[in-house]
């Protein structure tokens, strides 16, 4: 029954768009669905209260576990009326900072969900006047602009949003955006799995938006079909008008068949208006938000709609009997022959893809050969929102939202860590490269107050160049899987009880990235840090500098040591760290040919000839275990920078670790 049709709101739709929106569903503790998947929070109860809703008997819990932002307020109470919903006495109101957001995890990826989203002012802050505009956002995409005046019914009290969405991740974040014109607050979040048949018009590349669910004449005009009529807990609002339409019924149930698309409820579908003659018609329209751009302009609001019907008298076609319609959009046909609905089978006409115009007028009229009026069972519209928007990747997005919360960082840390750039995360730097997700690229956490040991969450950030921890109180070790993080280069620290426990502060020496770690301890640290991770001093001296033959060298003896430290004058008596290489202990045997050129002996131990790949001469220092020199005096000589017959040299150090003995690089600077 698919045809590409395009309709839309009736204009008395407005009245019954958005009524009271007490919904619920099922929730375990830390957002985990329930079995039918349903995620239901009442915003501002009381952490670790729950209750079971009378009419859905459904379990309702606090917002507590979904964010860590906002203040609880009770409506007052001369709002709180006798079937009102308990869901809508109490609310979270977010006063500080431009996003925050609830956390909705254990989704399946790629399944399309129903989320709703209630609202009832109730005068919670004592101000008694309309509410707040604010914007609502679905992860890193626009959802809703709520504006309680124009979306709201009783006097701009209370409203409801609903969206249609497939989300492309295990979990979804659902955002409240300060836009500058008040106070953003909630009262109720739903979320409802559908099945990926489903409404086909929401697609990864698309979302739609609720306007209008409408459920034709029922037979208690006073509430609202939702579950467990409703089995998705859609919510179908009473529309009908005794005045303008007659109402037909029946008790008998209505089927759906084959591969029904949308599942209207068997009691929403017992019941339809009817044009009271042969010759009326059904009818209804709406407004285009936007009346600016020019119909079918791609910067026009699209719109879709599905039209429900069964029918509910059995007719007597030997009498000649026939309900036969036609429908039109803007007075044209949108469905391209007289539709003649089934004997109590459910029948679905709906849009296949959004249309675009400023006004939309709908009418359903009666063929020729009719001789019974139309009829409308039920109506559903929507407008559709891009969401083609790109949130941080996935893996990123989740190892940042955990060190988040290991930390419990406040800052701005609320939605998506990278977009929009305008409200990225404070201390984090992104990349965004076209089509694809941003990474993160950079984090600076310095003087946090970050507590307990470095999280290993920071090892699933595979696009981290930079990691600055320093100014905290972190303790222990820097996990080894950092050093397999394929673009890091440098790792801030300044901790002063972090790297206490022997060669904690040391990455393994299998590691094959070349990383900068700096870690800034208490002088006192350092001894300890060193007896397992040595840091030795080498230097080459040449014995003909008019030779030039880098072959043709004196060795360096224990009695020029003395020496050395003291003929350049030390204008610098800093080490001066150059070139930041570590060096494998298999690299260093190639480098030193299997460590078989011996320039010399000191005190700490030989001293070996050696060229890097690029021919720069080296010398390659080994402190052997069995030295007499202590790791204080080590130390001290690397921070010496020396003269020696006229030629500077430049003294290097990497901090190894090796089975056997400690080994220094260092190169010559003329």
């Amino acid at each position: 029954m698919c045809v590409n049709q395009r309709w839309g709101r009736t204009m008395e739709l407005r009245q019954w768009l958005l009524l009271l929106c007490l919904s619920g569903g099922l929730l375990q503790r830390r957002a985990q669905p329930d079995s039918r998947g349903f995620i239901s929070i009442d915003c501002g109860l009381t952490e670790q209260a729950s209750y079971i809703d009378n009419t859905t008997k459904l379990l309702y819990v606090s917002d507590a576990g979904f964010t860590d932002a906002g203040t609880n307020h009770n409506i007052s109470a001369e709002y709180i009326r006798p079937l009102q919903s308990r869901r809508g006495q109490n609310l979270r109101s977010f006063p500080d900072g431009v996003r925050n957001c609830y956390t909705l995890h254990s989704l399946v990826s790629g399944l399309k969900y129903l989320i709703r989203a209630s609202f009832l002012y109730g005068n919670y802050d004592g101000l008694n006047r309309t509410p707040a505009s604010f914007e609502l956002h679905i992860g890193v995409n626009f959802w809703a602009a709520v504006n309680m005046s124009s979306w709201g019914t009783d006097q701009g009290n209370t409203a409801t949003v609903e969206a249609i969405v497939v989300v492309p991740d295990n979990l979804v974040q659902v955002c409240l955006v300060n836009t500058g014109s008040g106070t953003p607050f909630i009262s109720g979040l739903d979320l409802r799995p559908l099945k990926k048949t489903f409404y086909p018009q929401a697609t990864a590349e698309q979302g739609l938006v609720m306007l209008a669910r409408l459920n034709a004449a029922p037979i208690d005009k006073t509430v609202l079909i939702r579950y467990p009529d409703d089995a998705h807990d859609r919510m179908w609002y009473p529309w009908y008008d005794a005045t303008i339409w007659a109402e037909i019924s029946t008790s008998e149930r209505v089927y759906g068949v084959g591969d029904d698309l949308f599942e209207a409820p068997w009691k929403v579908m017992q019941t339809a208006i009817a044009a009271r003659n042969g010759s009326g018609n059904i009818w209804f329209g709406w407004e285009s938000s936007d009346a600016e751009p020019r119909d079918d302009d791609p910067a026009r609001p699209g719109y879709v709609a599905i039209l429900h019907f069964a029918e509910l008298q059995l007719l007597n076609a030997s009498n000649g009997e026939l309900r036969q319609f036609y429908i039109n959009l803007n007075g044209e046909l949108a469905y391209p022959s007289g539709f003649t609905p089934e004997y109590l089978i459910n029948n679905a006409i709906y849009d296949t893809k959004p249309s675009r115009h400023s006004v939309y007028n709908l009418s359903i009229n009666a063929t020729a050969n009719s001789t019974l009026p139309p009829i409308l069972n039920a109506v559903e519209v929507y407008s559709v929102i891009p969401t083609t928007n790109l949130g941080t990747d996935s893996q990123d997005a989740s190892a940042a939202m955990a060190v988040k919360a290991k930390y419990e960082v406040r800052k701005n840390w609320m939605g998506d860590p990278c977009f929009p750039t305008t409200m990225a995360w404070d201390g984090l730097a992104c990349s965004y490269a076209a089509a694809n997700p941003p990474r993160i690229t950079s984090i600076n956490l310095s003087s946090s107050g970050l507590n307990s040991e470095i999280s290993s969450s920071f090892a699933h950030l595979k696009a981290l160049q930079y990691l600055n921890l320093s100014n905290n109180n972190l303790t222990g070790s820097i996990p080894d899987a950092l050093s397999q993080l394929p673009s890091l280069t440098v790792i801030h620290g300044n901790n002063p009880n972090l790297c206490t426990d022997g060669n904690s502060c040391q990455l393994g020496t299998k590691r094959k990235s070349k990383l900068a770690i700096y870690v800034a301890v208490p002088v006192l640290v350092i001894v300890v840090i060193v007896s397992v991770a040595l840091l030795v001093l080498f230097f080459l001296r040449r014995r003909n500098q008019q030779q030039g033959s880098m072959r043709n060298r004196t060795a360096v003896k224990p009695q020029n040591e003395e020496a050395m430290s003291t003929s350049y004058g030390g204008d610098d008596d800093s080490l001066r760290l150059v070139e930041n290489r570590r060096f494998t202990y298999e690299e260093l045997k190639r480098i030193t040919n299997g460590f078989d050129r011996v320039l010399g002996q000191g005190g700490f131990g030989r001293v070996y000839d050696g060229f890097l790949e690029d021919g720069t001469q080296v010398a390659v220092k080994l402190r052997s275990h069995s030295s007499n020199q202590g790791v204080k005096e080590f130390l001290a000589e690397v921070r010496w920078t020396r003269s020696f017959n006229g030629m500077r040299l430049q003294l290097l150090a990497e901090m190894c670790d090796y089975d056997v003995e400690s080994i220094c690089l260092c190169r010559l600077r003329f």
